[in-house]
């Protein structure tokens, strides 16, 4: 369409109409929502219509759903605003930020007891790579035996995060589940074997499902493939999702074992943004030495007369998140995340207490893992509301706790969840629970049942 035949309708669907009082050049006018203008504006102009409309948002301090970051100190918004301008990809133009990522994920291999820290590869993007990995290093094996590669699996729990869900599809792998149950609500070796073959490229395991927030026995996963290696030959390794658990475990539960101290955990991610503690867009995966990542998958960058190794599927990417990551391991120090993940821990301890002693809730976890607990309508306190309808009334308090179905093998089931971030006070959990309180009275007091709450997809965050 030619400029002199744009359209001119004013209807509200087409465009924004500014706030009257705003009287400069451009100010008294409509932006186009699906068109760009056809002239500049002033940039406080342009600036203040995009801050309106992104006021329209929940406030993710409010966001009681999610596990991604959404508060950090003053100085490391200074460092983001200071270096969002760096291209992760360009090593040769931003080596420091390319040597900043390689201590990054050195000290994670460190906290995660790799057998030498100094003898793995990382890389600041997350499950795509450690499934891309298992993919190519299962190729490797069967053509070295001269056997056929074109039918790859991976073993599941159907409580396993999108994002593997997302990988399966993308490389063309199956996807193998494991059912969760109310006598294995997570994947816990049990009945594993009967999901392996020749074809399966690894499991996954994971430190913390998203469902239910409790980590999966990784120690018992790897005995019962050792128990599947000795009588079937099939030497299958695990990839642990440690989207949450990786950054929480080795400061709050030391003695267990789900990391590189299992010779059969080859690989191990964790997300940055969520209890790694920075703002969204950062994701990590170690492997336990270089065999566990074919070289052909690596790509050699030179950069001040040396050689830097690099895995990644993004080509140019913002390097702040990592100099965030950096900043708050030399902030922080291990004592500094156990401090902050053991108060989030007392946050959610307090508040599934309060929960668990409320008649009209049953809890599925308290928060003693991950600083995350879960929980359901108690069966028969009501025929009038749903969790649908608790969520919608929190909703207009300003809190965003959705409800959602458990997955395969639990689907008649519905949870809520809140996830306990660093910024989510006792101070704010209180005044959370005397909006809760007034709103579970309000839905008990009804006389007749509510329409139907709007049904949500299982919740992916």
């Amino acid at each position: 369409m030619s400029r002199s035949h744009r359209t001119t309708n004013h209807e509200p669907d087409t465009a924004v109409e500014l706030n009257p009082l705003f009287s400069w050049p451009g100010e008294s006018t409509l932006f186009p929502r699906f068109t760009i203008p056809d002239g500049k504006s002033l940039p406080s102009t342009a600036y203040q219509v995009v801050h309106d409309e992104a006021m329209l948002d929940g406030n993710s301090r409010l966001n009681l759903a999610t596990f991604v970051g959404t508060w950090m100190e003053p100085e490391a918004s200074k460092l983001y605003a200071e270096t969002f301008d760096k291209n992760m990809i360009d090593k040769d133009e931003y080596p420091q930020t390319a040597l900043i990522e390689t201590r990054c994920w050195r000290m994670l291999s460190d906290l995660w007891n790799a057998p030498d820290p100094a003898k793995t590869i990382g890389a600041s993007e997350a499950c795509m790579l450690g499934g891309l990995a298992l993919k190519r290093r299962w190729q490797h094996s069967r053509r070295a035996a001269g056997l056929p590669t074109n039918k790859p699996n991976l073993v599941l729990s159907s409580a396993v995060q999108v994002c593997w869900e997302k990988f399966c599809n993308y490389w063309d792998v199956e996807a193998r589940y494991v059912p969760v149950s109310m006598e294995h609500p997570t994947l816990d070796g049990h009945d594993l074997d009967r999901y392996l073959d020749e074809n399966t490229i690894g499991v996954v395991a994971i430190m913390g499902v998203t469902y239910t927030v409790t980590y999966e026995p990784v120690d018992l996963i790897s005995a019962a493939l050792d128990d599947v290696q000795a009588r079937r030959g099939l030497d299958i390794p695990i990839h642990v999702d440690g989207a949450s658990g990786a950054m929480v475990a080795p400061f709050l539960q030391p003695g267990t074992v789900w990391d590189f101290r299992l010779p059969r955990v080859a690989s191990i991610n964790t997300s940055g943004h969520k209890y790694g503690l920075v703002y969204t867009g950062l994701g990590w995966v170690v492997w336990r030495d270089e065999q566990a990542l074919p070289d052909d998958l690596i790509f050699h960058v030179s950069y001040l007369g040396g050689d830097m190794p690099t895995f990644a599927l993004n080509f140019s990417r913002p390097g702040a998140q990592v100099l965030l990551q950096y900043y708050l391991f030399l902030r922080l120090g291990f004592a500094g995340y156990r401090s902050i993940q053991a108060a989030s821990r007392d946050v959610a301890l307090y508040l599934s207490g309060e929960f668990g002693a409320m008649e009209p809730f049953t809890l599925w976890s308290d928060g003693s893992d991950i600083p995350v607990f879960a929980w359901q309508l108690t069966d028969g306190h009501t025929g009038n509301w749903n969790l649908h309808h608790l969520s919608e009334r929190l909703r207009i308090n300003g809190w965003l706790v959705p409800a959602y179905p458990m997955p395969e093998g639990l689907g008649e089931v519905t949870v809520q969840r809140i996830v306990v971030r660093n910024g989510f006070t006792r101070d704010l959990a209180s005044s959370f629970l005397n909006d809760l309180t007034r709103e579970v009275a309000y839905l008990d007091a009804l006389t007749a049942p509510m329409p139907p709450g709007g049904q949500t997809q299982a919740f992916h965050h």
